[in-house]
């Protein structure tokens, strides 16, 4: 009977410590808050974020990322630019080092917006605290917005990101069971 308990108090100790190791070194869900990634991620949805794989495999343009936006708040938003790219928008056209680029992830948004520009017309140079003499991403440094441009605080209103504060990337959405989405790249993406 004494070898028994022991057993059980065992396996519940690993259990709980490969849910510890899981859940601060390779992947951490997250509840979905607010309406800025609408309608790819919206509100009270839960996601899986890949907390090692991102660090192995570095953070590319269109990934869908948690990060740190300060000591209380961790916001998902979509990688636009990354270090060395020069990033412009004008009147809702994305260019990255001066070649147009297409965000199907938009489409839903730019049937239903309320104001003439969804994304406006900026430069990395306009952000705040970004160095006003140039219109590249620095290294370690990033560019994000949500997909609901209308409503969404980004680094249009923050300024770039740095790596440190980023998460991980959002691997598969796993709530609600109906809506599992295991792929949030432009390629990927259908709106």
């Amino acid at each position: 009977m004494k070898k028994e308990i022991m057993e059980w108090i065992v396996a519940i100790a690993v259990a709980l410590a490969l849910i510890f190791i899981i859940g601060k070194f390779v992947a951490k869900p997250y509840t979905i808050k607010g309406d800025s990634m609408d309608p790819t991620l919206k509100d009270g949805e839960r996601v899986m974020v890949n907390i090692i794989g991102y660090k192995i495999g570095g953070v590319e343009k269109g990934n869908v990322i948690v990060f740190h936006a300060n000591k209380n708040d961790d916001y998902v938003k979509r990688v636009i630019g990354t270090p060395g790219d020069s990033v412009q928008y004008k009147n809702d056209t994305l260019y990255i080092n001066g070649k147009k680029q297409e965000e199907p992830y938009l489409n839903y948004n730019e049937k239903r917006k309320q104001i003439e520009y969804i994304t406006g017309t900026f430069k990395v140079k306009d952000l705040p605290n970004a160095n006003p003499k140039s219109n590249v991403i620095p290294k370690g440094k990033y560019l994000v917005l949500g997909d609901n441009r209308e409503v969404s605080k980004d680094s249009r209103s923050f300024g770039l990101i740095d790596k440190d504060q980023i998460v991980g990337k959002v691997s598969f959405r796993f709530w609600p069971f109906s809506e599992f989405k295991s792929n949030f790249n432009p390629d990927h993406t259908k709106n």
